[in-house]
């Protein structure tokens, strides 16, 4: 902890290898536990060891293989765990080749990366080459990273503590949002409402595996994909992840207390406690500051952009999901909805939440495309016109004067008006603090939620309650 009266000391300094190696030259510790510091830590596990300076937990070589993405691939396709299509290519002729070959879209990123910074996904070859001349210089000395990109797959979670490759305890979470959307933003559920239980098992299986080959001794998070029970491993980290604090609020067992007590080589028994022990859910919520970041595009991707998070306990799924909703300033809508849904699949997806939130009693304005949509399957909508098309009713004008309650605005990546339209009402709508989803998965859990669970059914109950 950084609070001044919890640790002995406390040193207030940039994460360094240098200011790193004089702190252990002054205090001459035993060892030095990195995994509770985020990722920088772990990118100095080598020059470290390297230095003499002790590490506890996991070995610096162990970390070094998950770190590296050719060490932990060649791990994986060692103990026949699958993961997405994957290279690093160093010129703008093998990128492209490499795409057209596993297919768009694509995931791109850098060789190095915090938190998601400066990747991107292309749907195209347009985009890749829009995305390599602006993003990055690729080149043998800076090569880019290209992924096959699977859509419509979930992404889960596990974060676990191990002793020497064994297994002590474990959380499987489930985001809502599709993969696609950076872990850090994505909205979290524990424990999952909508995994398959053969999904669960081989995450469960995967895991050990990963552990025991990485003889890992301490917290570590893995990131899987899945489709239909295939399951994909995306990444692991040697290190407690930004979701332990849920993960141990939720489950009410101090991950990083027994990981603590497991790196000091203390004896600890094994935690049995699995998701079927829960007769409550967690879900957390991410809280945003678009509306401080002046002419930011208010859509979530696979950059990291929350600036904090919540997290809210509730008898069943939609209950918690309310409330962390609410405690990040997420205002119901009582009466109007502005929806422009996307491309067609978004539309047709989205048709049965339209039909609810109809039900419900809301009165819809709609983007041209949408409106015809809603009119071809009996929902009337009323037309708003673009922002760049200058006439009115327009959508501006009626974010602006507070006639909309709630914005439903799912991206599409075609020509530059429509992008142009979409980011005008994206941004005037957090101008006028007026509630916006831009993820097509979240929306539809956010209008089966407000079906179910109305405000005057949220319970107010302390931690101490959820049994």
């Amino acid at each position: 902890s950084t609070d001044y009266d919890i640790c002995d000391k406390l040193y207030f300094d940039e994460l360094t290898l240098e200011r790193v190696l004089d702190i252990c030259e002054k205090e001459t510790p035993l060892g030095v536990i990195i995994s509770m510091g985020g990722q920088i830590p772990n990118t100095l596990a080598i020059p470290l060891y390297e230095a003499g300076v002790r590490i506890l937990g996991t070995t610096p070589k162990d970390i070094d293989v998950a770190e590296d993405r050719h060490k932990f691939s060649a791990l994986l396709d060692m103990i026949g765990v699958d993961q997405p299509l994957w290279k690093e290519l160093t010129s703008m002729e093998s990128a492209e080749e490499f795409a057209s070959k596993v297919g768009y879209p694509v995931l791109v990123r850098p060789s190095y990366v915090l938190s998601g910074a400066a990747m991107s996904i292309a749907l195209s070859n347009n985009e890749l080459r829009l995305y390599l001349k602006k993003a990055s210089e690729i080149s043998k000395k800076h090569p880019v990273v290209i992924s096959k990109f699977i859509t419509g797959a979930k992404e889960i979670e596990i974060d676990a503590v191990a002793n020497h490759g064994k297994l002590y305890c474990y959380a499987i979470s489930e985001h809502i949002e599709n993969a696609g959307v950076h872990s850090g933003d994505a909205t979290i559920v524990l424990p999952p409402q909508r995994t398959y239980l053969e999904t669960m098992r081989r995450v469960k299986t995967i895991t050990k595996n990963i552990a025991i080959h990485l003889r890992i001794t301490g917290p570590f998070n893995i990131q899987f994909i899945a489709k239909d029970n295939d399951v994909k491993v995306i990444e692991c980290n040697l290190r407690a992840s930004r979701s332990f604090p849920f993960v141990s609020k939720v489950f009410k067992i101090n991950f990083v207390d027994l990981a603590t007590k497991i790196i000091m080589g203390k004896r600890v028994p094994r935690i049995d406690r699995s998701s079927f022990d829960l007769d409550y859910v967690g879900v957390k919520a991410s809280q945003f500051s678009f509306t401080r970041l002046k002419g930011s595009d208010p859509i979530l991707g696979v950059e990291m952009v929350s600036t904090g998070e919540v997290a809210c306990l509730g008898d069943d799924f939609n209950e918690a999901f309310l409330k962390s909703l609410l405690s990040v300033d997420f205002v119901l809508p009582k009466k109007t909805v502005l929806l422009s849904t996307g491309p067609v699949d978004s539309k047709a997806d989205f048709l049965e939440s339209t039909r609810i939130l109809q039900a419900l009693g809301y009165y819809f304005y709609a983007t041209k495309g949408t409106a015809d949509f809603m009119k071809q399957h009996g929902i009337d909508a009323e037309v708003l016109y673009w922002p760049l098309e200058g006439k009115e009713p327009n959508t501006l004008t009626y974010i602006a004067n507070g006639t909309i309650d709630l914005v439903i605005n799912i991206p599409k990546n075609i020509e530059k008006d429509e992008l142009d339209n979409d980011y005008l009402i994206r941004r005037k709508t957090v101008d006028f603090n007026v509630p916006l989803i831009t993820n097509l998965q979240l929306a539809k859990r956010f209008v089966e939620a407000i079906q179910r669970t109305s405000l005057d059914n949220l319970k107010i109950k302390s931690w101490n309650e959820y049994q």
